[in-house]
């Protein structure tokens, strides 16, 4: 989720102080932000904050504001550092219409197999252009600039957006990464700009400055994908070990819907978990009762539980229900209505990159929140 409510200059304005404020009062372990754009040039979304390569004092007060507000109430706050690759829009950054996005090779979004998909992709995105080794190298170093930029402003760490379709899940993939070099070709290259940039971060800042890594376990399709995902964690964990985020949903199209979400974001925790057992796992995704939670942290499968929807329209969730012991475990719920919309929405409008009907609906709920008003759970028939 993102809350794409930057102020003009893509700083963090008022409304991520209130938005914030919000959330800090409501018994939060940690508070991880939306996506921290590390590139002015390639941005997933125009109302995202973004890391400057050189920053005016005005806005270096606005990141330490930030961050001052987000852990107010003793809850760390981690700032999650993205880089869309070929997932950033025409026109979206410091470049013209006309520019191709960049990615490690030349295969293009696909967002579906209908009519509107495909006149969407090729006019939104179209095919992006394979980076050099340069751009390689500048990309590792806007993510340690913008590490270094969360690090002096006081938040507790960030994590590294390596998921969802995003730049560095395009380099994990054999689908997205037909390079032959040494950032494509096998497991091991095609993760070493992630392990690259894991150093470049760890150079800039402190050991007691938090690392982590958000990994998508919907791109983990059989045994032999699973076993080169695992191959790829074990690398980043010989860098720095943190914790490794499983988690769903990623915005490609899907032949079929993971039916039991929570199972198998679980399932692939456990896997990690069974080969790096000083690994930290955290999942998120399908987690909406007490009971349900205490259950997968029982089990060893996870440490970490992470709420992203809940959160959205019940910012003190954690404070008022889940952690309250006056409320009884069978009522230590968080069940959402399923966001539909109407048929046309379903059936004839294309499919954007992580923006669907639901993601919109959310974003709205958070949008209410950082104009100090209540946020609502989907209604009835929504």
């Amino acid at each position: 989720m993102a809350e794409s409510l930057a102020d003009k200059d893509n700083d963090p304005g008022d409304r991520y102080i209130a938005l914030y404020d919000t959330w800090s009062t409501g018994g939060w372990g940690a508070v991880l932000t939306g996506e921290m754009e590390v590139s002015t040039i390639y941005m997933g979304h125009p109302g995202n904050v973004h890391s400057k390569p050189s920053l005016s004092q005005a806005t270096k007060d606005k990141w330490k504001r930030w961050a001052l507000v987000a852990q107010q109430n003793n809850t760390l706050a981690f700032v999650q550092l993205v880089h869309p690759g070929r997932q950033s829009p025409a026109g979206v950054g410091n470049r013209s219409f006309f520019a191709k996005a960049i990615a490690p090779s030349a295969v293009p979004v696909d967002l579906g197999s209908g009519v509107s998909d495909y006149v969407v992709g090729k006019v939104l995105f179209g095919t992006p252009r394979a980076m050099s080794i340069q751009e390689i190298h500048e990309a590792i170093q806007q993510f340690a600039s913008a590490a270094k930029l969360c690090y002096d402003s006081g938040f507790a760490g960030v994590q590294i957006h390596t998921a969802h379709g995003f730049l560095l899940t395009q380099f994990l993939s054999p689908k997205t990464n037909i390079r032959t070099n040494e950032y494509g070709g096998t497991p091991a290259k095609q993760a070493r700009i992630v392990v690259e940039i894991i150093r470049a971060i760890r150079a800039v800042v402190p050991p007691s400055f938090c690392v982590s890594i958000k990994l998508n376990s919907a791109d983990v399709g059989g045994h032999e994908s699973l076993d080169e995902s695992l191959e790829q964690v074990g690398l980043i964990r010989r860098v720095y070990r943190k914790h490794a985020m499983a988690t769903g949903d990623e915005t490609q199209a899907k032949s079929a819907r993971t039916i039991h979400r929570k199972a198998f974001f679980l399932d692939y925790a456990r896997s990690v978990r069974a080969q790096y057992p000083d690994v930290i796992p955290m999942v998120t995704g399908g987690f909406r009762s007490r009971k349900g939670m205490q259950a997968a942290l029982d089990s060893g499968a996870c440490d970490l539980i992470g709420l992203a929807r809940p959160s959205a329209v019940w910012p003190r969730l954690v404070k008022e229900v889940l952690l309250n012991k006056e409320v009884k475990d069978e009522d230590a719920r968080c069940e959402l209505r399923t966001v539909r919309g109407n048929w046309f929405v379903r059936n004839l409008m294309p499919r954007v990159v992580g923006v669907g009907v639901d993601v919109l609906y959310y974003a709205g709920q958070i949008a209410r929140l950082a104009e100090g008003k209540e946020a609502m759970p989907p209604p009835v028939g929504a």
